[in-house]
């Protein structure tokens, strides 16, 4: 490091490449306008490049000043290809004293995931049976037409009209789990055939965009349960969570809500809202402001759709009302199916901790069963997705045996619970986080 002759030397031959750099240097360029990045002992200046990222600008800063070999590894499937794009930004490379992890991350369990990760790339478990998801998706599309054709035989009384939503949040809430797995590029080999069946998916099937659910998704992915940099635990003051932010809130005496009684709350305004309500304004609110025309129209194409099947029976007003109840319902199945896995795990600000750390620490797992892959999307087994975000969703329970044994074999806790368990969790932890915030509120 040292005095500024040494600083120019290696800033004069960032763009040749050839520098040499320590690891406290790569972290002083972790701000916003100055960023730089470690893949495999390679120093890049993506600070240009950010804003044109195709996962989205906020992702890959989350790792500027940091070692991302492992986030590169998880998110790219094909990695030779995405390095052409890397080599311009090459400025250098670690120093030999250097250690290949920053700060104080474990190499041991580094190197054990690496290994663990090329153990499973000769298994063969990253590559995909293609009917599996023609399956799924054909499910999808019978729900679908099930629904409508309730509806044109047997009218439009009450119970036909709820058993109609009922089979449409099915459908919904099962097409959220394969644009999911469209969206991870875990399908097919080739991401542009993943880039676009999502967009038909999410945006022809759920009227939602692309492009917003990747750029809010992946940096759930990237830091998952981290304060400011994962979109899932920013509750907009609604809710406090984990243990450290409930006090911090308590000790700085903010009470936008009565957070001791979150617990309670969360059923009038967590599992209810979330979709028909913040999600609809989110998406469309980032369609129009970054003019994503593209996911616009396969948006309305869903929309466009609906009104024309359901509202010769129903009229515009109740074909509002009926798809308002169907989101609903589907945004029951989606909180708690996405939020058991993360909300009673820890919740933090950022530790710089290694992959297999960070994410163990905020995922646990709901025991397998033949009803819960189906009703979760295969998110029951959260901690081999969050390890494997590109690995087919068939292949997680053969997997999650490998995964386990590493556990065991480093003493890194690996969670599994049953449903229900799973369920009572998110409450539970809700009244924890609110209990810890009224103690610090009324005496720190």
């Amino acid at each position: 490091m040292g005095g500024g002759g040494k600083q120019t030397q290696q800033e004069s031959s960032c763009g040749r490449g050839g520098g040499v750099f320590t690891w406290e240097e790569v972290q002083r360029h972790s701000h916003k306008g100055d960023q730089w990045l470690v893949i495999d002992r390679k120093v890049y200046n993506i600070t240009d490049w950010v804003k044109r990222h195709p996962g989205g600008a906020r992702v890959i800063s989350h790792y500027a000043g940091e070692d991302a070999t492992d986030a590169f590894a998880a998110f790219h499937p094909e990695p030779d290809f995405v390095r052409k794009f890397l080599k311009p930004l090459l400025i250098g490379e670690l120093a030999t004293s250097e250690p290949n992890q920053d700060r104080d991350k474990n190499s041991v369990l580094t190197q054990a995931f690496r290994e663990l990760r090329e153990e499973v790339e000769r298994e063969g478990l990253f590559r995909t049976q293609p009917l599996f998801f023609c399956l799924h998706l054909g499910h999808i599309l019978l729900l679908e037409a099930l629904a409508y054709l309730l509806i044109r035989v047997y009218g439009t009384g009450w119970l036909q009209t709820l058993l109609c939503a009922v089979i449409l949040a099915t459908s919904q809430s099962q097409a959220g789990w394969l644009q999911h797995d469209f969206g991870h590029l875990s399908v097919f080999k080739k991401s542009r055939w993943n880039h676009l069946l999502h967009k038909f998916v999410i945006g022809h099937l759920k009227g939602a965009s692309a492009n917003w659910w990747n750029h809010r998704h992946f940096q759930h992915h990237a830091k998952p349960n981290i304060f400011s940099k994962d979109p899932d635990v920013n509750m907009l003051h609604t809710f406090v969570l984990g243990k450290t932010q409930p006090v911090e809130y308590g000790i700085k005496k903010i009470k936008y809500m009565p957070y001791n009684h979150q617990h309670q709350y969360f059923f009038l305004i967590g599992p209810p809202m979330l979709i028909p309500v913040y999600f609809h304004i989110q998406i469309m609110q980032t369609m129009f402001f970054r003019r994503d025309w593209v996911d616009l129209v396969w948006s309305m194409s869903y929309y466009l759709r609906y009104f024309t099947c359901y509202t010769p029976f129903y009229g515009v007003f109740g074909a509002v009302a009926l798809i308002s109840f169907v989101r609903f319902l589907e945004s029951h199945w989606f909180v708690w199916v996405t939020q058991m896995n993360h909300i009673p795990m820890d919740i933090d600000h950022e530790k710089h901790e290694d992959w297999l750390t960070m994410q163990l620490k905020a995922t646990c797992n709901i025991e397998q069963s033949f009803f819960n892959d189906w009703f979760g999307g295969h998110l029951n087994f959260q901690i081999e997705h969050h390890l494997f975000p590109t690995m087919p969703r068939h292949n997680y329970c053969r997997v999650a045996p490998l995964v386990r044994k590493v556990c065991e074999k480093h003493g890194v806790t690996y969670q599994e619970k049953t449903l229900w368990s799973g369920f009572r969790d998110v409450v539970s932890s809700l009244r924890e986080s609110g209990d810890l915030w009224l103690d610090a509120y009324l005496h720190k």
